[in-house]
C-alpha cells in the first residue's frame, strides 16, 4: 500500500482505492491510502509551517530540488512510462514521452527558479527609490485530472515549488500512482518536510477541505466546468486566489484550399489519439463544402486503419478508454447524437480485446449542426463529428458559437485565411495546419471563456498566479 505524504511522513490513509489498468482489468496497478479530512488538515498544517522556511529558502537551494527530481523523471522514463501507460491507458510511447515532458517541466522551472526578477524604478519624488519584489503566493492547492497523470501534476507543481510556494496536491484517484512516484522524487531530491504533501481521494473530501481551508491562499484546478465554477465561488468568498482549466469543444476548421494529407493528419490526432481524452482534443471538424465530402472519405479511411488495443501492446495507437463510468458517458451520447438526427459515419462500437478492458472504437458523426448537444457539451472519448460550412466566414462563426474558448485549429494553404483565422478565433491556443491537441511546456497555455479562469499556466506566464508583487519605497 502508498501511503500519502503529510509533513514529510507517509502516513497510511482512513482508507485505500485499488489503481486497477482499464487495459486489463485483471492488472492492479497498486492500493494507495485515501486521506480524511483531518489528514487534509495535517496536510495543510504541514504546508502552513513549511511556508516561511521554503519562502527564505535561496533560488539555488530550490532549482536544486527541482533540477534533481527532473533528472530523476528522465533516467526512469520508460520505467514510470509503463505505469502510467497501466493506470491511465494512453499507450506506452505516449506514457513515456508524458513522463519525460514532466522532466522537461521541472527542470524549466529549475531554470526559473534563479529567474525571478524584480525591478527598481526611479520614483516622481526626489531623493526617492521604488522596487517591485515578487513574493510566494504561500500555501496552494493543487487539484489534478486523471488525463495527464504527471504531465499536468508537474506544471503546477513545479512553479510552485519554484517560486517559493508550499503544496498541498490531490490527484485524480484513478491516477493515483504517477502522482505518487512524481511526490516522492521531489521528496528524495531535497525537498524539505512539509514544502510537498501528497493527499488522495475523493474530489468531496479533499478538494473540498483545500479550497475551504482559509490557510490556503490559491488553488489551481484542472477538471470540468461544473466542478470549476464551485471552486471559483468557493474561493471567491474569502478571497482566495483561483488558477482554473475546465476543458474545451475544441473546433477544427478545414478549408477548401487545404491540404487534405495534413488536414486528415491534424483531425486523426487532435480528435482521436490519446482516446480523444484531452482537454484540447478537436471534437468538433468544421469543414467547408468543396472539401467536404472528400475529406470525410479521407479520414474514414485513415479511421480504419487505427489499431485499437491494450496500452502496453507494441503496434497499439489508441488505448482504452480510462473507466467504466467514462465508457458510458461515451455511449451515451452516441445515442445522444443519433436521436438528435446525426450519422455514424464510422466506429462507435464496444470491442472486445484478449483482456477485459474499456475499448472503443474511434467513432465520426456526420451530418450535425453546432446547437446539437454532441457540439455543444465535452465529450472526453474517441468521437468527433463533422459540421458543414458555407465558407470561411461561416466556418468562422460557427467556430466561435461556443461557450468554450481553450484551443481551436484551422488548416488552409492560404495566408490570409491563416492569418484570418489567428486573428478571428475565439481561443486561448490557436493552431494553423498542426493538431489543437499539441502544446509546447515553455510556452503559457490557457483558454478564453468558460474554458479558463485566471492567471495562465506554464513558461514564464506561471508566476503570476504562485506569487504576489510587493511595492517598496526607500528613502536611502
Amino acid at each position: 500500500m502508498q501511503a500519502n505524504l503529510i509533513g514529510g511522513d507517509w502516513v497510511e490513509g482512513a482508507t485505500t482505492v485499488i489503481d486497477r489498468s482499464p487495459s486489463d482489468l485483471s492488472d492492479v496497478v497498486g492500493e494507495f491510502a485515501v486521506a480524511d479530512d483531518a489528514q487534509v488538515d495535517d496536510a495543510v498544517a504541514a504546508a502552513a509551517d513549511a511556508a516561511p522556511g521554503w519562502a527564505a529558502a535561496t533560488p539555488l537551494e530550490r532549482s536544486t530540488v527541482l533540477e534533481t527530481a527532473g533528472l530523476e523523471l528522465a533516467a526512469r522514463a520508460e520505467e514510470l512510462g509503463e505505469q502510467l501507460a497501466r493506470e491511465e491507458g494512453k499507450p506506452r510511447g505516449e506514457a513515456i514521452g508524458e513522463v519525460q515532458r514532466a522532466s522537461q517541466i521541472f527542470r524549466f522551472f529549475a531554470g526559473e527558479a534563479l529567474r525571478v526578477a524584480g525591478e527598481h524604478i526611479r520614483s516622481v519624488r526626489p531623493g526617492v527609490d521604488v522596487d517591485v519584489l515578487r513574493e510566494p503566493l504561500g500555501v496552494v492547492g493543487i487539484i489534478t485530472p486523471w488525463n495527464f497523470p504527471i504531465a499536468i501534476p508537474a506544471w503546477k507543481v513545479a512553479p510552485a515549488l519554484a517560486y517559493g510556494c508550499t503544496v498541498v496536491f490531490k490527484p485524480a484517484e484513478l491516477v493515483p500512482a504517477s502522482a505518487w512516484s512524481m511526490v516522492d522524487a521531489i521528496a528524495r531530491a531535497g525537498a524539505p518536510p512539509g514544502v510537498c504533501n501528497l493527499v488522495v481521494g475523493p474530489g468531496s473530501v479533499v478538494g473540498e477541505r483545500l479550497v475551504q481551508d482559509p490557510r490556503v491562499r490559491g488553488v489551481s484546478f484542472t477538471g470540468s466546468q461544473a466542478v470549476g465554477e464551485g471552486v471559483a465561488k468557493a474561493l471567491a468568498a474569502r478571497f482566495a486566489r483561483a488558477q482554473l482549466e475546465m476543458g474545451g469543444k475544441n473546433p477544427l476548421v478545414i478549408l477548401d484550399d487545404a491540404d487534405l494529407d495534413v488536414a486528415v493528419d491534424c483531425a486523426i490526432q487532435g480528435a482521436f489519439f490519446q482516446t480523444g481524452q484531452r482537454c484540447t482534443a478537436s471534437s468538433r471538424l468544421i469543414v467547408t463544402a468543396g472539401i467536404h465530402d472528400r475529406f470525410v472519405e479521407a479520414t474514414i479511411e485513415r479511421m480504419r486503419a487505427l489499431r485499437v488495443g491494450d496500452a502496453l501492446a507494441a503496434d497499439t495507437q489508441i488505448g482504452p478508454v480510462v473507466s467504466v463510468d467514462q465508457l458510458q458517458q461515451d455511449l451515451d451520447y452516441l445515442e445522444i447524437g443519433a436521436k438528435e438526427g446525426a450519422e455514424l459515419a464510422f466506429g462507435g462500437a464496444r470491442l472486445e480485446r484478449d483482456a477485459d478492458g474499456y475499448y472503443l472504437e474511434p467513432a465520426l458523426l456526420v451530418g450535425t449542426t453546432n446547437d446539437m448537444r454532441i457540439n455543444r457539451e465535452e465529450i472526453f472519448g474517441p468521437i468527433a463529428s463533422v459540421v458543414r460550412a458555407d465558407d470561411p466566414e461561416h466556418a468562422l462563426a460557427v467556430a466561435n458559437d461556443t461557450e468554450f474558448g481553450l484551443s481551436a485549429g484551422v488548416c488552409t494553404t492560404s495566408l490570409k485565411h491563416a492569418a484570418m483565422f489567428r486573428d478571428g478565433l475565439q481561443a486561448g491556443i490557436v493552431a494553423i495546419n498542426l493538431p489543437t491537441a499539441g502544446v509546447d511546456h515553455h510556452v503559457p497555455f490557457g483558454g478564453t471563456k468558460g474554458s479558463s479562469s485566471g492567471p495562465r499556466e506554464q513558461g514564464r506566464y506561471a508566476v503570476e498566479f504562485f506569487t504576489t508583487v510587493k511595492t517598496v519605497y526607500t528613502r536611502p
